[in-house]
């Protein structure tokens, strides 16, 4: 009991600290990921909810920090871009689904999940294509590691490529799979590369509606339900009221930086949610997929930014 305690004072201590301004993101996830694996997360289900509740209201949050007429401009150059790589991902994913024999859900999953937004676009497909919780068990799990990885080398290649804050910021919104991790590696790049993978990101996920509806058709699951994520209307909101209310912008600077601390903290419980029996459940075939699919778009992405001057 009192091993339990000390466990529980230790975790709440650690996200405490997470939320001080010298602690930066991958140093969070990376503390979340040795907590889980040495001593073991006490607040499993209480860590899975207030991740998501935490990253939602984070990424509103940096709503406050956003122009809507900039942020319509960033969307609109990233569109076909947007739109050319997510068609490409999913067709080659589901290509390799077969090459490799990967049971036809997981596929899906997979290839849905590093296409638009990770786990996201995992919740939405799971209920229409009807997959058990083993392949969503391993879908999860393959996106949570490959972005947590992610998080920690895409700054440093940015970096090794003199990549500027707006390549770097369109290449991380298209090819890292999470929100969360985007928001991460952007937010340690600079915030003009913050800015623009916050919105190309977001406008990103908008696609699981099409998706999702497409797949409903495809798999004649009439009546399932698929996630949508609302919140990202909230952060039209508050880029709106940002950009028309002056009043809220002389607090928005602050709004924004406590959503930083927010999204420093989220990826410490990401972390800390990642235990070994996730990473056992993990198949080397799905794996391999879910590998190669992330090189592929990563490399293509960065080729095509690279050669293109505005995006």
């Amino acid at each position: 009991m009192r091993k339990e305690v000390l466990k529980k004072g230790l975790f709440i201590i650690i996200a405490i600290v997470c939320l001080l301004p010298f602690v930066e993101p991958p140093i969070a996830l990376l503390a979340g990921f040795f907590f889980s694996f040495f001593i073991g997360t006490p607040f499993k289900k209480e860590t899975s909810k207030a991740t998501k509740i935490l990253l939602q209201a984070s990424v509103v949050g940096l709503g406050f920090g956003m122009n809507i007429y900039e942020a319509a401009e960033v969307g609109k150059d990233g569109l076909i871009f947007t739109v050319s790589t997510i068609v490409l991902t999913l067709a080659f994913g589901m290509l390799l689904g077969k090459l490799f024999k990967t049971a036809q859900k997981t596929s899906v999953l997979i290839s849905s999940g590093t296409a638009i937004c990770g786990g996201s676009a995992i919740a939405a497909m799971t209920p229409i294509v009807d997959a058990n919780e083993e392949e969503t068990s391993v879908s999860l799990g393959i996106i949570f590691v490959l972005n947590s990885i992610a998080l920690l080398i895409f700054p440093v290649i940015g970096h090794l490529l003199n990549l500027t804050q707006e390549q770097f910021g369109v290449w991380s919104a298209i090819a890292i799979h999470d929100t969360s991790s985007v928001v991460g590696a952007a937010q340690k790049y600079g915030d003009e590369a913050l800015r623009i993978a916050t919105t190309i990101k977001l406008e990103r996920a908008l696609w699981i509606i099409p998706l999702s509806l497409i797949a409903t058709l495809f798999y004649k699951r009439n009546g399932k339900k698929f996630y949508i994520p609302y919140f990202i209307f909230l952060y039209v909101v508050a880029m709106v009221i940002n950009t028309f209310v002056p009043q809220v912008q002389t607090i928005s600077p602050t709004i924004v930086m406590i959503a930083k601390r927010g999204l420093t903290l989220t990826l410490f419980l990401i972390g800390a949610g990642l235990t070994k029996e996730a990473l056992k459940v993990i198949g080397f075939k799905p794996l391999l997929q879910g590998i190669i699919l992330w090189i592929f778009i990563s490399v293509i992405s960065l080729i095509g930014i690279l050669n293109i001057s505005s995006i």
